[in-house]
């Protein structure tokens, strides 16, 4: 483990992995919690929170144990019964979301382009061109809301995420500003 860290670049001793491992060490900088993960091979947040490994632990120090799996949700902020409504969080979820529904739906509108072109018979390709539409109106409702998060992301001061290159020309082409700006749409 110790060689492994050493690769990535960030040199952890061998005496001080035994620490960790027999419990004598307890507490760990973040980035030694980055490297193991890496060396691991496993997201860093299953070392501080390890789903399926243990039934309970605490989620702080000094805490009720709960389950990893909502001590992990209240981590990465996916619990919502702390009454914090983070909306960067929630617009920057949003305009992933929105990448993936529009690359989603331009599949599905190719996907039907290509057997309305190679239809066997009038009845099929009259189908695979409805399906076309269908995924046609779905990219282009995609692209709105994916507009929308972008402005409000920006009316917030905050520079929003890089856009897919298959996406970019869609989304940032001139004259492509959303039209509403109502919060509640998101």
């Amino acid at each position: 483990m110790a060689d492994r860290c050493e690769e990535i670049g960030h040199p952890i001793p061998r005496n001080v992995i035994a620490n960790m491992e027999s419990g004598r060490r307890s507490n760990l900088p973040l980035v030694d919690v980055m490297v193991l993960a890496e060396a691991l091979n496993t997201p860093p947040i299953c070392l501080v929170y390890p789903v399926g490994y243990v039934d309970d632990l605490q989620r702080l120090p000094l805490q009720d144990p709960t389950s990893p799996l909502d001590a992990l949700r209240w981590f990465t902020g996916e619990e919502t019964d702390l009454g914090v409504d983070d909306d960067m969080l929630r617009y920057f979820r949003a305009h992933h979301a929105a990448q993936e529904r529009l690359r989603s739906a331009r599949r599905d509108e190719e996907y039907a382009r290509y057997h309305a072109k190679t239809a066997p018979n009038a009845d099929r390709k009259a189908e695979a061109l409805r399906s076309q539409a269908r995924a046609a109106e779905a990219a282009d409702e995609a692209e709105r809301r994916l507009r929308k998060v972008r402005a409000f992301i920006r009316q917030e001061g905050v520079t929003p995420p890089f856009l897919w290159p298959d996406i970019v020309t869609a989304i940032e082409a001139p004259g492509t500003d959303p039209e509403s700006n109502e919060e509640n749409d998101l």
